[in-house]
């Protein structure tokens, strides 16, 4: 056991979660990470102590809040501390409301939403405790702007929100940060995983960010903590058109969504 900072990490065996684990690890910490793909979680476990990092992987589903509170022990008993929780496990979906079946969408909540929920719960009450922590919510873009299509996906992302700046406020003056991310389309598993979950394939046009990209705008969120933070900068516009120009931005939401292909 040692005193080193130690985050945990879901959805951390690919994309926005990995390229996190292996940033994060490179400022210093232990990172512990959580998903459900045990081989693919412990190779990047592997790659970080190789380099040098310190990690432990742990297999984790999201939905079930006791295989949560396991990963949270997992990083207790490795470090005796929690100082991060970064909640980014999550599923997308693309259809029309009408398409889409009270299934999926509940589907959907348990993963993107109850997901969050379970792992943001189980790090406050430690934050609480210890009089400090940092709490990470990976939303989406579409968290602030709803687009044609992914109705169900941006409901889930717009509760994180509202749950993220909630617990924001109730922790205001205690020493514990919550920094809500909103990345644009990221060039992850997010296709081929909406492919092995729905039998999906979508494309899209617009702009595109690496998860490295939006790994290091939170290691400089993690050094100096936002509220905020929106890995592609003109997309801190969206909120704002969303609200001045509703119809405009309706119409510039439905020229960049994602069709099937």
């Amino acid at each position: 056991m040692t005193d080193r900072r130690t985050a945990v990490i879901t959805g951390a065996s690919s994309g926005i979660g990995e390229a996190c684990a292996r940033a994060f690890a490179s400022e210093g910490l232990h990172v512990v990470l959580g998903a459900r793909r045990e081989a693919q979680l412990a190779q990047v476990a592997d790659e970080i102590v190789a380099a040098g990092g310190a990690a432990t992987a742990v297999p984790c589903d999201v939905t079930d809040a006791a295989q949560v509170d396991r990963l949270v022990t997992a990083a207790l008993e490795a470090t005796g501390r929690l100082d991060v929780m970064v909640c980014n496990a999550g599923l997308g979906y693309n259809g029309r409301l009408d398409e889409t079946d009270a299934d999926r969408m509940r589907r959907l909540m348990e993963v993107n939403f109850f997901g969050t929920f379970h792992a943001a719960r189980a790090a406050v009450a430690h934050f609480r405790q210890a009089g400090r922590g940092h709490l990470f919510i990976v939303s989406s873009i579409v968290g602030r702007k709803g687009v044609p299509r992914m109705a169900a996906y941006a409901a889930t992302k717009f509760a994180q929100v509202g749950l993220g700046e909630s617990v924001r406020a109730e922790l205001a003056g205690t020493g514990v940060h919550v920094t809500l991310v909103y990345p644009i389309s990221t060039e992850t598993e997010f296709r081929r995983a909406m492919v092995r979950e729905w039998g999906l394939d979508v494309s899209g046009a617009g702009p595109r960010q690496s998860p490295e990209h939006v790994a290091a705008t939170m290691v400089r969120a993690l050094r100096r903590p936002r509220a905020d933070v929106y890995p592609m900068r003109l997309s801190r516009l969206v909120p704002a058109a969303s609200a001045l120009l509703p119809g405009l931005a309706d119409w510039v939401a439905t020229r960049f969504s994602r069709t099937p292909k």
